[in-house]
């Protein structure tokens, strides 16, 4: 019996049944499967996802060559793997370059927020996205610190540029500034500043833009949200029952300026950072600070749940060393939380891209 040919069509209707968990649609219907080719019974398929950082990706992978595998008459099967990151649909920016703005928030300082975002800013390049990191914390920026950066930045033309560290493209007001100099600025000065961050400075071409607010819901936030399109916010605390309440307040300032904007601007979800410590001896967690105050906090809000990071000695050895924790101690639980965070992220800003 002659065996029945493989063809483009049918390997495309095999794919339909690949999901992608977070779109909640086919692969196909998203428009990830860009490229099929067939040489007898040899399959190639390209599928472009939204983000280089996507938490399922090997999972549809897998899913994608059993669905194409179980053709009849298909003998070899190769998937490519690539992403690119989609742009919101708007057409307002300060900078046009920027896709994804993320801010980082918190309701307090002392939460580990500026360490979150470092983090944050890392596990998504080094997924494979272009990253850039701004510090607007503009009363006291520990991202220099945070990053090993201590050189100012260098003027081209009109332009500041950017530093370059961890896989980072990063600018902050510490980089201006003397160590022990105070910043004893007023609302407006705050807003024109930070406008100043997004026109002035050369970002380039970056698929997500991450920002470390100042604590608090004074005026830098507001300002940043009345002044640029955010994709969205990330709100970090820590496990407490007074932190919750805390975090509750940065929920209700976004959701305000959302309403008096007239722009979206979603809560990504909530981070629980110090969320535990974990025993080196005997691996015993004990919750210094309570548990699952983060998890409780984000179902009450109705936002997601991002993740927890528990605590561990090497944060405060990453900051004195300049290296993020992610990088400094690459194999510990510390570490797979920032990489899980950054692909819930992710998938989140995907899903609004998409929507």
């Amino acid at each position: 019996m002659t065996q029945q040919a493989v063809t483009e069509s049918a390997v495309r209707d095999a794919l339909r049944s690949v999901m992608d968990p977070d779109l909640g649609r086919d692969i196909v219907a998203l428009g990830f499967v860009t490229d099929v080719a067939v040489e007898g019974g040899a399959v190639s398929v390209r599928i472009e996802l939204t983000t280089p950082a996507c938490p399922v990706r090997d999972s549809l992978r897998e899913q994608a060559e059993d669905a194409v595998r179980a053709i009849p008459g298909v003998d070899d099967v190769h998937i490519e793997m690539t992403a690119q990151v989609r742009a919101p649909r708007r057409a307002e920016a300060l900078a046009p370059g920027v896709k994804h703005v993320v801010a980082v928030a918190s309701g307090k300082g002392g939460v580990g927020k500026s360490t979150v975002a470092c983090n944050l800013a890392v596990a998504l390049a080094q997924a494979g996205a272009r990253v850039g990191l701004l510090d607007a914390d503009i009363y006291g920026p520990t991202v220099p610190l945070l990053m090993g950066v201590s050189e100012e930045p260098e003027i081209e033309g009109e332009k500041i540029l950017p530093i370059y560290r961890h896989g980072v493209f990063l600018m902050s007001m510490g980089l201006f500034l003397d160590s022990d100099r105070a910043v004893v600025w007023r609302g407006p000065m705050i807003g024109k500043a930070l406008q100043q961050f997004f026109q002035d400075v050369e970002w380039g071409d970056l698929d997500y833009l991450v920002v470390d607010l100042p604590p608090g819901t004074g005026d830098a936030p507001m300002s940043l949200a009345q002044l640029i399109p955010l994709t969205g916010v990330v709100i970090v605390m820590t496990p407490q029952d007074v932190a919750q309440r805390i975090a509750n307040k940065s929920v209700v300032m976004f959701r305000t300026l959302e309403e008096s904007t007239g722009r979206p601007l979603p809560i990504l979800g909530i981070v629980e950072n110090m969320s535990g410590f974990a025993c080196p001896r005997c691996g015993t967690v004990t919750p210094l600070f309570g548990a699952d105050g983060g998890r409780r906090a984000a179902e009450r809000l109705g936002v997601p749940f991002l993740g927890a990071i528990p605590i561990d000695p090497a944060v405060t050895a990453s900051g004195d060393a300049g290296q993020p924790a992610i990088l400094l101690e690459p194999e510990t639980a510390q570490a797979e939380a920032f990489r899980h965070i950054a692909g819930q992220v992710a998938a989140r800003i995907s899903r609004l891209s998409t929507a």
